[in-house]
């Protein structure tokens, strides 16, 4: 029971952040009103994208060194797993573009930079499909995927702010900051964060058992 203690953790922070998300007090501002709660949902997801990729990289740098499949079948389930959460992420994003900015998809660098980064990580998984051999697929995937991580954060945290954009935090437009997150909103986001961010290692580690027990029969 004492290992299951983060999943029980992971529930309880979601379970507290969706409740905290659309029934605690948020601060009264232009253009956002309502829509600030969208902070609870769309930034939680690219903070466990971000970790999943960092995860299967280093799971990917593993497998060069060790040859081991079972780093490798890891690599995989997490970048399988951070896809579906930059999916969340893009929806819940776009639905809060189309309030505030008025389109779902702006000419935004931050926004295009987010859909050349997921198509490069689709791009990886069909990588994976179009080779049969399973060492050839293992190594060149793994290749592909330690390139693959920085140039998504070029993509996603550096160009961005070298040029104008919409997005928060980027091109100087400033982040949220004490003057439209309080404390209220505090309480609820990094919860939101820590609990998504779990959810999604849970997530994988289910993948990569399935992935494991089919590998090994």
């Amino acid at each position: 029971m004492k290992a299951y203690w983060w999943k029980f953790l992971a529930a309880g922070l979601v379970f507290y952040s969706i409740i905290g998300g659309f029934l605690f007090p948020v601060p009264e501002l232009p253009i956002l009103h309502e829509t600030i709660r969208n902070t609870y949902f769309h930034i939680p997801m690219w903070f466990a994208m971000i970790l999943l990729y960092v995860i299967s990289v280093v799971y990917s740098i593993k497998y060069l060194s060790s040859g081991e499949t079972k780093h490798d079948l890891l690599a995989v389930e997490s970048v399988n797993v951070g896809i579906i959460f930059c999916g969340f992420g893009l929806i819940t994003g776009m639905l809060w573009a189309d309030v505030t900015w008025g389109e779902p998809w702006p000419n935004d660098p931050k926004l295009n930079g987010s859909a050349i980064a997921t198509l490069m990580y689709l791009a990886y998984l069909v990588l994976r499909n179009a080779l049969d051999e399973e060492q050839k697929r293992a190594k060149i995937s793994a290749i592909y995927n330690i390139f693959a991580f920085p140039v998504m954060i070029v993509l996603l945290f550096i160009l961005p702010r070298l040029t104008d954009s919409l997005h928060p935090g980027n091109g100087g437009n400033p982040a949220f900051s004490n003057l439209d997150m309080d404390g209220t909103m505090r309480a609820v986001f990094y919860p939101a964060v820590l609990g998504w961010m779990l959810i999604g290692v849970w997530i994988t580690t289910l993948r990569y058992r399935y992935r494991l027990i089919d590998w090994e029969q």
